[in-house]
C-alpha cells in the first residue's frame, strides 16, 4: 500500500483536480446516506433516552412493583397485607392518573381559551416515596407550609409541566374530570423529568380523581437477601395483583417504538445503498478516462494488483472523508430535528418529550464504517476493471477489457434465495429476513440485466436500416458490458417503483379504513388519547342531553380505555360500542362467527392474532369487570390502522354489566338531513359545564387530518425516491460516458468508413434506448417484486396489520418513460462529444 501513494498523489489527484464537481458528487452521495441514516438514529436514540428516563422518574426504582390487574385499581387494604409480608422492608402505594390541566393564557392572549395540557398526575406517600423514588419527593415553595405535601388540595409539578402550563407556586391549577374541573393549589416542584407530570398527597388524587379506597401500584423495597422470586413465592399474589420488574415500563417503551424506528433506520440505509451505485458510476467514467495513462503503466510495468489497489485507495478516501461529512452533517440534521419536531419522526410514539441530542461514538463508528463499505462496494467493480486491463490492446483504443460471460444462474438463485427468505417468521418481532430477502431481490434482478437485453434484442430484427441494425447488434454483442451500465436504473428504480407502491396501498388502504369506521355525520369527544380517556370522558347525561339536541338523529357512544395483556408488551386498546352488526360495523377481515348463547363475544384487530394467538374460536381473557378478570370467545378479526399493539372490541351492554362503567369518550351523531352542522354544534357545546372541553370534528377533518399525518410519516420515502431516481439518471450519464471514451477510436473508424456525425450519435443513443428500455423493464419488474415483499411481508411483520397492493400505473409509467428518455438523451451527449473530434486524430494510434 505505500508504494500506491506515490500513484495516488501523481494520478488521482490531477484527475480529482480536473473533475472536482463529479467527485464531489461521489462524496456528497455517500454523506447523505450516512447523515440521513445518523439522524434517524441520533433523534430515535435521543427520544428514546428521554422517554425511559422519563418513565423510570415516574416508576422509581423499586426491587419490585405490584400492579393492580384492572385499571380501575385495586382495594388500598392489600396494601397492609403486602407491607406485613416476610421479606418486605417498605411498601408505597401509588395512584396513576391521566388528566388534562389548563395553561396559564400568554401575553398577549387575553380572552383566549386557555390551552388544555396533558398531564399526568401520581397520588403518593410522601413520607415514603424518598426510599423508591427520589425524584418524586415534593419540595415546598418558600411561602408553602412545611407540611403542603399532605395537603390534599396542593400539587408538585415538575419542570416540564411548569413550563407548558406557566405555573408558578401559589397559583391556583385547574384539572380535568369528565366534562367539570376542579382546582388545585401549585406548592412546590419535583425534580423528576421527562413531560408534564405532577405529584399530589394519595388521599388527595383518590378524592379529586373518584378513586376512593383504590391504588393502581404498590412499589416494593425487599429486605437484604430476598429477591423478588422469593418474595412471590411466599406472597401467593392475589389476582388482583401482577407483579411488575423494575425495568419492564422501559423495556415496554422500548418495544412501543423498536419497529418503527428500525425500519426508518432501514429506509434510511437505502440511501446509502444507491450512493454506492454513484460511486461506481463515478468510478467508472474515471477508470474509462485513464485507460491509456492505466495501459501505459501496465506496459511499464505497474501489475493488475497495483492497479487494483489505486482504485480501492480512491474509493476508500471518497469513503473516508464522505462519512466524516455525513457524520457532521447527521449531527445537525439530529439537531435541528429535536429542536423542530421535539424527536418525533412522525410516528407519534414520543409524545411530549422535547429531548437534547444524546450522541453516541460506537453508534457514529458504525455508520461512519458503513459508508466506507458503501464506497468500497461502488468502487469493486471499477479496481477490478482497471486491474484486467489488457494494456496493449487498449492503448489501440480497442477495448480495455473483456468481461466473463454472464452467469445464468446465478440470478435465479439470488432470486430464489429472495422468495425463500420472504416466507421466513420474523425474528426477535422484526422482519430481519425480509430485509435480506429486498437484498436478494435486487441483487439478483441486477445480474439479470444481461439476459434481459439478450431477450429484447432478440425480438428486434431491424432489415431496412443499417444505423438501426449497427445500434441493434453492438447492444446486443456487448450485453455483458450492458449490466455495468445500466446497474445503477435497475437499483434506483426498482426502490422508486416499491416506494411508489408501498406509499399508495398504505395509503389506499388507510383511505378506505378512514371510509368505513367513520359513518356518522358529525363526532364529539373530550379525551385526545386513550391514556386520558378513564379523567376526560362524557357523561351519561350528556349523552342522554345530546340525544334530544334538535337536528340530532341518533347517536352512539364509544368507550375506549387501556388494557394491559401482558407484562412484556404494551397495552391493548379496548374498545366498547354496540356490536349488533358487527360485520356492517367493524372493517371485518373475513364474515364473524355467530355468538354463542351465554358467551360474551369479542373481536379482535389483526395485531392481537399476531402477538396473541387471539384466532377466531380461541378464548381471551380480559381484565375487566372481577378482579380476575373475564373470559371471551373471539368471534373475528377486524383491519385497525390506528393501533399497531392490538385493539379488541365488544359490545356495550356486555361491558357496562361486567364493569358498571357508563362512561363514553368518542360520540358519534347522525343528523337529520339539512340540518345545520354549526348549529348543532353550538347546541352541545351548551350542555357542558364548559364549552371548550368538547372537540368536535365531521368526517372529512378527521380525514384530512389522518391523511396528512400520514403523508408526513412517509415524508422520508419522498425523498428517497427523488434521490434514487436523480442518482439513478447521473449513473446512466457516468456509465455511458465511460463506455464512450473508451470507444473513441471506434467512432474514429465509423467517421473513416462515411458515417456522419449525426449518425455515429444516433448509433450510441439506439443503444442507450435498448439498454436503459431492458433496465427500465427489470427496474420494473424487480420493483413490484420488492414491493410484494414490503407490503406483504415487512408490514405485517412490523406493524401487525396487512392491507391491498396497490398498483399506481401513471405513476409507474411515467417513472419507467423518464428513465428511458434519459438514458437515450444522456448516452447521445455523452456520444456527441466523442465523435465531435478530427476523426484522423482519433486513429492515428493505428497507422
Amino acid at each position: 500500500m505505500t508504494g500506491a501513494w506515490p500513484l495516488l498523489r501523481q494520478l488521482s489527484l490531477p484527475e480529482w483536480r480536473a473533475h472536482p464537481w463529479r467527485h464531489a458528487v461521489a462524496l456528497l452521495a455517500v454523506a447523505l446516506g450516512v447523515a440521513l441514516a445518523f439522524s434517524v438514529h441520533l433523534i430515535n436514540g435521543s427520544a428514546l433516552s428521554e422517554f425511559s428516563a422519563a418513565v423510570r422518574a415516574a416508576n422509581g426504582e423499586p426491587d419490585l412493583s405490584l400492579r393492580c390487574a384492572v385499571r380501575e385499581g385495586c382495594a388500598d387494604t392489600l396494601l397492609d397485607a403486602v407491607a406485613a409480608a416476610d421479606g418486605v422492608s417498605l411498601a408505597t402505594p401509588v395512584v396513576e392518573v391521566d388528566t388534562y390541566a389548563f395553561a396559564a393564557p400568554g401575553p398577549g392572549a387575553a380572552g383566549a381559551a386557555p390551552a388544555r395540557i396533558a398531564l399526568q398526575v401520581l397520588g403518593i406517600d410522601a413520607l415514603q416515596i424518598a426510599a423508591v423514588a427520589p425524584a418524586l419527593l415534593p419540595r415546598a415553595a418558600d411561602g408553602q407550609p412545611r407540611t403542603a405535601f399532605l395537603d390534599p388540595d396542593r400539587i408538585f409539578l415538575n419542570p416540564a409541566a411548569q413550563q407548558r402550563l406557566g405555573a408558578k407556586p401559589g397559583d391556583a391549577l385547574r384539572l380535568q374530570r369528565g366534562l367539570g374541573t376542579f382546582t388545585l393549589q401549585v406548592a412546590g416542584s419535583v425534580a423528576a423529568g421527562g413531560g408534564p407530570l405532577a405529584v399530589i398527597d394519595i388521599a388527595g388524587a383518590q378524592q379529586h380523581f373518584g378513586l376512593m379506597g383504590k391504588l393502581t401500584r404498590i412499589d416494593l423495597r425487599l429486605s437484604a437477601g430476598v429477591s423478588s422470586a422469593q418474595l412471590l413465592q411466599r406472597l401467593a399474589l392475589p389476582p388482583e395483583l401482577t407483579a411488575a420488574a423494575a425495568d419492564d415500563a422501559a423495556q415496554k417503551v422500548s418495544s412501543l417504538s423498536r419497529a418503527y424506528r428500525v425500519n426508518l433506520t432501514v429506509l434510511a440505509l437505502v440511501a446509502l445503498f444507491v450512493g454506492g451505485f454513484l460511486v461506481f458510476s463515478v468510478l467508472a467514467l474515471s477508470v474509462a478516462q485513464r485507460t491509456p495513462v492505466f495501459a501505459l503503466l501496465g506496459v511499464l510495468g505497474l501489475g493488475a494488483a497495483e492497479r487494483r489497489r489505486l482504485v480501492l485507495l480512491e474509493c476508500l478516501l471518497v469513503g473516508v472523508a464522505g462519512s466524516a461529512v455525513g457524520l457532521l452533517m447527521g449531527t445537525g440534521m439530529a439537531q435541528l430535528a429535536l429542536r423542530w419536531l421535539a424527536g418525533d419522526l412522525g410516528g407519534g410514539y414520543f409524545p411530549g418529550v422535547a429531548p437534547a441530542l444524546a450522541f453516541s461514538w460506537p453508534a457514529a463508528a458504525a455508520f461512519g464504517a458503513l459508508g466506507i463499505v458503501a464506497a468500497m462496494a461502488g468502487g469493486w467493480v471499477p479496481a477490478r476493471q482497471a486491474a484486467a486491463l489488457a494494456p496493449a490492446q487498449a492503448l489501440k483504443g480497442l477495448g480495455g477489457t473483456t468481461g466473463p460471460a454472464p452467469s445464468r444462474w446465478r440470478p435465479v438463485l439470488l432470486l430464489g434465495a429472495g422468495a425463500l427468505l420472504a416466507l421466513l417468521p420474523p425474528i426477535g418481532g422484526l422482519p430481519l429476513a425480509a430485509y435480506a430477502s429486498v437484498a436478494a431481490l435486487l441483487l439478483g434482478g441486477i445480474a439479470c440485466v444481461p439476459l434481459a437485453v439478450d431477450a429484447l434484442l432478440a425480438l428486434l430484427h431491424p432489415r431496412r436500416s443499417a444505423l438501426l441494425l449497427l445500434a441493434v447488434e453492438r447492444a446486443r454483442h456487448e450485453s455483458a458490458t450492458a449490466t455495468v451500465a445500466v446497474a445503477g436504473v435497475v437499483a434506483s428504480l426498482s426502490l422508486a417503483v416499491a416506494l411508489t407502491v408501498m406509499v399508495s396501498s398504505f395509503r389506499e388502504g388507510v383511505s378506505q379504513w378512514l371510509d368505513s369506521v367513520l359513518p356518522a355525520d358529525l363526532y364529539a369527544r373530550t379525551a385526545a388519547s386513550s391514556a386520558t380517556a378513564d379523567q376526560a370522558f362524557l357523561p351519561p347525561a350528556f349523552v342522554e342531553a345530546a340525544a334530544a339536541v334538535p337536528g340530532v338523529a341518533r347517536v352512539q357512544g364509544l368507550r375506549v380505555r387501556p388494557i394491559s395483556l401482558s407484562p412484556d408488551q404494551p397495552s391493548v386498546s379496548l374498545i366498547a360500542r354496540p356490536l349488533d352488526q358487527p360485520a356492517q360495523q367493524l372493517p371485518m377481515v373475513e364474515p364473524p362467527r355467530p355468538l354463542v348463547a351465554g358467551e360474551i363475544g369479542a373481536y379482535v384487530s389483526e395485531a392481537m392474532v399476531t402477538l396473541y394467538g387471539a384466532e377466531p374460536g380461541s378464548r381471551l381473557r380480559l381484565p375487566i369487570g372481577a378482579s380476575s378478570g373475564v373470559e371471551v370467545r373471539v368471534l373475528g378479526v377486524w383491519r385497525d390502522y390506528a393501533r399497531q399493539f392490538g385493539a379488541v372490541a365488544i359490545d356495550q351492554a356486555d361491558y357496562r354489566r361486567l364493569t358498571g362503567d357508563t362512561r363514553i369518550n368518542d360520540l358519534a351523531l347522525w343528523l337529520a338531513r339539512e340540518a345545520p352542522v354549526a348549529e348543532v354544534q353550538t347546541a352541545l357545546r351548551a350542555l357542558a359545564p364548559d364549552p371548550a372541553l368538547i372537540e368536535f370534528a365531521v368526517p372529512a377533518q378527521i380525514r384530512a387530518m389522518s391523511l396528512a399525518i400520514f403523508d408526513r410519516s412517509f415524508a422520508v420515502t419522498r425523498y428517497l425516491q427523488a434521490l434514487a431516481i436523480g442518482i439513478g439518471l447521473f449513473g446512466i450519464a457516468a456509465s455511458f460516458s465511460a463506455q464512450v471514451l473508451a470507444r473513441r477510436r471506434e467512432f474514429g473508424l465509423l467517421a473513416h468508413l462515411g458515417f456522419t456525425r449525426r449518425q455515429v450519435i444516433g448509433v450510441v443513443a439506439g443503444e442507450g434506448a435498448a439498454w436503459t428500455a431492458a433496465g427500465a423493464l427489470v427496474g420494473l419488474a424487480l420493483g413490484l417484486l420488492v414491493s410484494v415483499v414490503l407490503v406483504h411481508v415487512v408490514n405485517p411483520q412490523s406493524f401487525h396489520w396487512t392491507m391491498e397492493m396497490v398498483l399506481p400505473w401513471g405513476r409507474l409509467a411515467a417513472l419507467c418513460a423518464a428513465v428511458l428518455a434519459a438514458g437515450s438523451v444522456t448516452a447521445a451527449v455523452s456520444a456527441r462529444a466523442a465523435a465531435s473530434g478530427d476523426a484522423v486524430l482519433a486513429v492515428k494510434e493505428d497507422w
